[in-house]
């Protein structure tokens, strides 16, 4: 494994206030938080802090806009044009945003580049296409009467995203959001706020009218919970974990029956059958674990290999784990940065002590590399049972657990022993076994010899405590809108 050296800042600070109705403004309380630099546990600048003085403000900025303003008489087309239009602008200031993401999250600034802002950039305009073909049916229903449907925004929407792809989750939000004609109040994460604000500048270039678009920075027991629990919001979207969705779904209930969608935590069984294509397997599997510094809500973070190829895997899997190259996320041959923030870093480090613990055996990593930031050696354990902490729980980080099974039919009942389904996968060269996982498994996505494949057209979302709903594709859109039923007689 190769270390890189931390050097000095390498990304441009946007704005760092609150933008509500189209105005950049501190916070009613004057109150301020650091973003850190999870590369150096530095502070990078300080923010303003929204408690729910300022969710009341943004929410009746969303309001207006959403009943009165221009927003409510503008066309579906001109909706649409707003999207592509800050598009273009996000892909015009692409390396810019990539260089914030970095230093404010810590992935490599390859990943950043390469992936994050192309689907942030395809969700846009995917979602700007759909804003004019929003439409409803006519139902021939018994009697002299038209009977059609129509299908409305639900009107002001609350949306909270997480730290772990701050530009992507912001773009999954927005853009189904917006196409269907809502208003929006958005949270950032408090790790992570500065992309979302930059692309708040761009909104505002790009025309979106007064009131539409709102960005709020603070913290989730404050201006999340008072997103949750506002009486002038109309429907809440979070992704986060599931601790905090069923916190989030609670006040929903508590104060006006809102709309929830909730894109919650993962522990997503990756199954390798011996039959498989043997390298392709192991590049996906490393990858599916250690992307994004292990940080992914569907991370295989179960993996199960077949007892026939188990010992094999196992080898190769640790050599390519004690290769990975960690450290500076701005050096172009960094495959994984540090954890976002301290308090990451302590979560990661307790699950790994846990494994030990509880008798897995640890084969590489396990401990902090160099003495800035929150950088983890990429950790690999075997021998791990079901039952352990590690293999029941949600690190978010880069631990690998490998499982060994025997048959089909035990690796589907083990894979389902869970209470989360939000993702799986099956590396095999029979068709029959992948299609016999890909309908046994209690998982919203299921990747077939491939893992972490997404696409805007594409919904994505949980089964069980995974969540409820779906984000991306059509059925993504139709979280944004209510359904009405008009009958004229005739």
């Amino acid at each position: 494994m190769v270390t890189a050296s931390v050097p000095e800042q390498k990304a441009k600070v946007g704005p760092t206030q609150l933008l509500i109705n189209n105005e950049w403004v501190n916070s009613v309380s004057g109150k301020r938080f650091e973003t850190i630099n999870p590369s150096t546990g530095e502070v990078i600048c300080d923010i303003a802090e929204a408690d729910a003085a300022d969710v009341d403000l943004a929410v009746a900025a969303a309001r207006k806009a959403f009943n009165s303003g221009d927003w409510r008489q503008m066309s579906a087309t001109k909706r649409g044009d707003l999207l592509y239009k800050l598009a273009d602008l996000i892909e015009q200031n692409i390396e810019e945003l990539a260089r914030l993401e970095t230093l404010d999250n810590g992935k490599p600034l390859n990943d950043s580049l390469n992936a994050d802002l192309p689907l942030v950039i395809a969700c846009y305009r995917y979602y700007a296409g759909w804003a004019d073909k929003i439409q409803g049916k006519t139902i021939p229903i018994n009697g002299p009467y038209f009977c059609y449907t129509r299908h409305e925004p639900v009107g002001v929407v609350g949306q909270i995203i997480p730290w772990n792809f701050p530009l992507l989750m912001q773009a999954w939000k927005l853009g189904p959001a917006l196409a269907a004609g809502n208003t929006v109040v958005l949270k950032t994460a408090e790790q992570t706020p500065l992309s979302a604000l930059r692309v708040g500048e761009l909104i505002l270039e790009a025309g979106f009218p007064p009131g539409v678009v709102n960005i709020l920075s603070g913290y989730g027991p404050t201006a999340g919970a008072a997103i949750s629990h506002h009486m002038g919001i109309d429907k809440v979207a979070f992704t986060g974990s599931t601790e905090v969705g069923h916190l989030i779904m609670e006040a929903a209930a508590k104060s006006n029956l809102k709309r929830v969608t909730l894109e919650l935590g993962g522990k997503s069984p990756n199954i390798v059958f011996a039959d498989a294509d043997m390298d392709q397997a192991l590049d996906g599997s490393h990858d599916a674990l250690f992307f994004n510094q292990g940080q992914c809500c569907c991370a295989g973070s179960r993996l199960f290999v077949e007892e026939k190829c188990y010992d094999e895997f196992v080898a190769k899997s640790i050599e390519r784990a004690q290769n990975r190259i960690v450290g500076d996320p701005f050096n172009e041959q960094t495959q994984q940065g540090p954890q976002v923030d301290q308090e990451q870093f302590n979560r990661v480090m307790g699950y790994i002590e846990s494994g030990v613990r509880e008798g897995a055996q640890m084969l590489c990593g396990g401990s902090q590399v160099g003495d800035r930031g929150y950088f983890i050696k990429p950790t690999v354990f075997v021998d791990v049972k079901d039952e352990m902490k590690i293999a029941q729980e949600e690190i978010f980080g880069p631990v690998m657990s490998i499982i060994k099974f025997k048959d089909i039919d035990e690796v589907i009942e083990r894979a389902n022993a869970t209470m989360y389904g939000l993702a799986a996968a099956v590396w095999t060269k029979d068709i029959g076994k992948a299609h016999a996982i890909a309908n046994s498994v209690r998982a919203g996505t299921v990747w077939v010899n491939c893992f972490d494949v997404f696409d805007a057209a594409a919904p994505f979302g949980g089964f069980k405590q995974s969540g409820i709903g779906r984000e991306l594709g059509e059925y993504g859109l139709q979280q944004y809108t209510e359904v009405k039923t008009v009958t004229v007689k005739l």
